[in-house]
């Protein structure tokens, strides 16, 4: 029982990291970025036993030789083969359970990402309700963006100059000679 809850936890964080950062992702298949990102972030890269080469090594060894991606078999046979590189003097099934611990439950970190910046002076100058002139017009009145409709005149495809008086008279001036 405990071995099935384990290997839904190693898939869940195997579908995690496969969507991470890739909003078209499905979370079935795991590209060589976000696979060099999940063994830097569950310690798998130690730096002395396991470097991010041998990482790149492991992801191009295990993957079909056509593709750019692994699936989550794909997956377990690379944490196996960096299990025994990983934990040296362990047997293999120690350091194949080993290296699944280090995975499961886990997901991608956001270190280093830039938060949102909240001082008095941002606050005022992104307040839509202050603003003028034609920036104004961008915004509707709960503040949110207009998008298109705010930024740009919308082009009428008519057929005339945008200035032309006589728009749309052109069919009864036909009609009227015949």
């Amino acid at each position: 029982m405990a071995e099935s809850a384990d290997m839904e936890q190693l898939l869940t964080s195997f579908k995690k990291f496969a969507v991470h950062g890739d909003m078209k992702a499905t979370g079935k298949e795991l590209n060589g970025k976000n696979w060099a990102k999940l063994c830097k972030d569950c310690k798998i890269i130690d730096g002395k036993n396991v470097t991010g080469t041998d990482v790149d090594i492991v992801f191009s060894k295990v993957k079909q030789k056509t593709s750019r991606v692994i699936t989550y078999e794909e997956f377990q046979r690379a944490l196996e083969e960096l299990a025994s590189k990983r934990f040296k003097g362990q047997s293999t099934e120690k350091a194949r359970d080993s290296i699944f611990k280090l995975v499961e439950g886990k997901e991608p970190t956001n270190v280093g990402v830039t938060k949102v910046a909240k001082a008095g002076a941002v606050d005022r100058l992104t307040d839509a309700s202050r603003y003028t002139g034609s920036h104004k017009e961008r915004f509707d009145e709960s503040g949110r963006g207009k998008g298109r409709e705010g930024r740009e005149e919308i082009v009428e495809n008519t057929g005339y100059v945008g200035a032309y008086k006589n728009a749309g008279t052109y069919d009864s001036k036909i009609k009227a000679e015949k």
